[in-house]
């Protein structure tokens, strides 16, 4: 049986593979201008028709800074004079959230450290693919310390060829890294109300969600007086910010900070907003952050204990809650086996989600669950799975699975609450979306610990059978009927496996999963000689060792993802659903239609169950239709960033996501993680 521990090992390894290497850069300055500045393409071969976004990637000099587009009392942002060629246009950039900087006592919004603008390039159509874009750009820019200022230029150019519109994935993650610095639209409309020489506006922000650094950056010239003192106060699921009155009329858009780097992009109308009388004054911060903490934590721990029914973990967790049954192990062993146990969950949980933190810190947009949309790891668990099945099915002639007997100790308990961990990543259950969503926008220390209740959450049931004597009295004694049930146990563990098979050909098509059912035999066939030696007496030889890793290395690296091209599309459109895009669901809402848009993958099990019990039941498509509800899907299988940034943006790190919208409504209605039919059918005639 150390075969299978050393499939875990491999799974560890694998997962621990991904986690992001960290570099130092080099000082760019040895000499030169005081902003380093560069033109970065996210393609540099543009298809016909299409746009393409640019990189404005800046450095300041330490001790130096350049404005914002809105510099305040003091300064001018960057003029850009476009050099383009014929029917090629250039977009109005787009800044990351600045900082603040008061010098004898004027406000000035800037960037002390490295920052990017991103435009956007319409590329004409009808351009032959080969034809040459030179793109050049003409920078102005002045940047200062706090004692003087200097205008400088840069001429910067980037050479495009019309293509493919291909996009290398170290550019999709740099300019992924790029938009996560951007505001994100908060979705709801705000207002402002002059009253003398004081403004307050109010924007729309929910109750629970956490609120640092709080401070309303004007981009509307002149809306407030820059200098003055802010006061913002949260008052319900509303932010008032109260300061001095400014000189503009009309609309004011601008930029509500809501962490370090991070913000929200407002636009406030004129109308009536009312003081806030109570409410919390938004600096004080910890006790927010405590408290959203402490409400995720709940959450989480809620959601880890319901991910321990999960048809791939009952087994598991059963057979080992069956071992600590036995009489030969005491009090000691038992206690000892649960906490070795909730030690391998914990460590695969929070060693996932520091990776999930660290990604995201570096712009990817991954979340829960993010390393099953490699299918080279889905094919690790496959065949983890498969053996996991053949194991229970008898396959290996020992009444209990050494990797599940108190024999094993403590390091056996440890392989086991990680092989646990590792199989219940695919789920999402009740509860953990809102906790992981919260993850997104806490601390890292606080996001932490959401990862590490969830852990805790999938460890309780065994910490208690090891804690509790009478719990582990009231457990089955053992038996010969034990043997049955570790059979019958093989039956779920077997569908787990199918599932996989079936991810897998979604990700990785015919080719993939064809691939995949090679290595499963593969590995039946060296887990069945072990079997036959162990019939006899006779330990794994090591040679069996080295097949199995080899054959699940092997299929892992021969494996690739394809896209799912048009005939996902024309699936969809055959069941009355459209793919998900921004742009769709904004014109069905001009439209003044009910929006039903959900958000899912094939990795994830709680998605499938969903689709299959509530979404695609006759009554719901009935009640859709009947009243004009447009279906919107959006397929996060492959990790599309796009989607990522959109579900991130409604709190959530992960799948499944479900959001109603109703017409003439500013906000979606987001649904719970568990659907009926009743509660849809309710919603469409609603």
């Amino acid at each position: 049986m150390r075969a299978l521990g050393f499939v875990i090992v491999t799974v560890l390894l694998w997962l621990a593979g991904l986690a992001p290497a960290n570099a130092q850069a080099p000082d760019p300055y040895s000499k030169g201008p005081h902003l380093a500045t560069t033109l970065i393409a996210e393609s540099m071969t543009p298809a016909a028709g299409s746009t393409v976004t640019l990189a404005y990637d800046v450095t300041p000099q330490p001790g130096w800074h350049g404005y914002w587009q809105n510099p305040g009392d003091a300064g001018f942002p960057a003029k850009f004079a476009w050099d383009l060629p014929a029917g090629v246009t250039a977009g109005a950039p787009l800044y990351p959230v600045p900082t603040t900087l008061i010098i004898a006592d004027l406000m000035n919004y800037v960037f002390e450290h490295h920052y990017t603008l991103l435009i956007t390039l319409q590329i004409p159509a009808g351009l032959a693919p080969g034809t040459a874009l030179p793109v050049k750009l003409r920078s102005n820019y002045l940047v200062c310390t706090e004692e003087i200022c200097v205008p400088e230029a840069a001429d910067l150019t980037v050479d495009l060829v019309i293509g493919d519109g291909a996009i290398t994935p170290e550019a999709r993650a740099q300019f992924d890294g790029f938009r996560k610095a951007l505001p994100k639209p908060i979705g709801m409309a705000a207002r402002y109300q002059i009253d003398g020489k004081t403004v307050r506006i109010e924007v729309p922000y929910p109750a629970g969600t956490p609120l640092a650094k709080a401070y309303f950056f004007p981009v509307t010239p002149g809306a407030i007086t820059y200098a003055a003192p802010q006061k913002l106060v949260r008052d319900g699921d509303r932010l008032v910010i109260e300061t001095q009155a400014g000189t503009a009329k009309g609309p004011i858009d601008g930029v509500l900070r809501i962490a370090d780097a991070t913000g929200l992009s407002v636009n406030a109308t004129p109308g009536p907003v009312a003081p806030a009388p109570g409410g919390s004054q938004a600096g004080g911060v910890p006790a927010d952050i405590l408290t959203a903490t402490l409400i995720a934590f709940g959450g989480a721990l809620l959601g880890g204990l319901i991910l321990n029914i999960m048809p791939c973990v009952f087994p598991i967790l059963s057979l080992k809650a069956l071992s600590l049954a036995k009489g030969s192990v005491n009090e000691r062993e038992a206690r000892r086996e649960a906490l070795a146990y909730t030690g391998g969950v914990l460590a695969v949980i929070m060693g996932l989600g520091a990776t999930i933190l660290a990604l995201r810190a570096g712009g990817a947009a991954v979340g829960w669950a993010f390393q099953l949309q490699n299918p080279a790891t889905i094919v690790v668990l496959l065949l983890l799975v498969v053996a996991l099945t053949l194991n229970l099915a008898g396959l290996f002639e020992i009444p209990t699975p050494r990797f599940v007997d108190s024999a094993s100790g403590a390091s056996g308990a440890f392989a086991t609450g990680a092989l646990a961990a590792i199989i219940a990543t695919p789920c999402t259950g009740p509860f953990m979306g809102a906790a992981l969503g919260a993850a997104l926008v806490l601390p890292p220390l606080a996001a932490m610990a959401i990862f590490f209740g969830l852990g805790f959450g999938l460890s309780i049931p065994f910490l208690l059978i090891g804690f509790v004597p009478p719990l582990r009295r009231a457990l089955p004694k053992p038996g010969a009927w034990m043997e049955t049930f570790r059979h019958i146990l093989a039956v779920p563990m077997g569908l787990t496996a199918i599932w996989l098979a079936w991810v897998l050909g979604g990700e990785a098509g015919t080719d993939g999963i064809t691939l995949g059912l090679i290595g499963a035999l593969g590995v039946g066939i060296v887990l069945f000689v072990i079997g036959k030696r162990q019939h006899k007496g006779l330990s794994a030889h090591w040679l069996s060792v080295v097949l199995l890793i080899g054959v699940t290395a092997a299929t892992a690296y021969y494996v690739r993802a394809v896209p799912k091209g048009a005939a996902g599309a024309a699936m969809l459109a055959a069941e009355n659903k459209a793919a998900f895009s921004e742009e769709k669901l904004a014109e069905a809402r001009a439209k003044g239609q009910p929006v039903f848009a959900y958000f899912t993958a094939d990795w994830c099990l709680t998605c499938k169950v969903n689709e299959r019990l509530a979404i695609d039941t006759d009554q719901v498509k009935a009640a859709f239709a009947k009243h004009n509800v447009a279906v919107m899907v959006g397929d996060w299988t492959d990790g599309d960033p796009k989607l990522g940034r959109f579900i991130e943006a409604h709190n959530r790190a992960g799948v499944p996501l479900y959001l109603f919208y109703k017409p003439g409504a500013a906000e979606p209605e987001v649904l719970p993680q568990v659907l009926t039919p009743a509660m849809l059918s309710d919603l469409a005639g609603g």
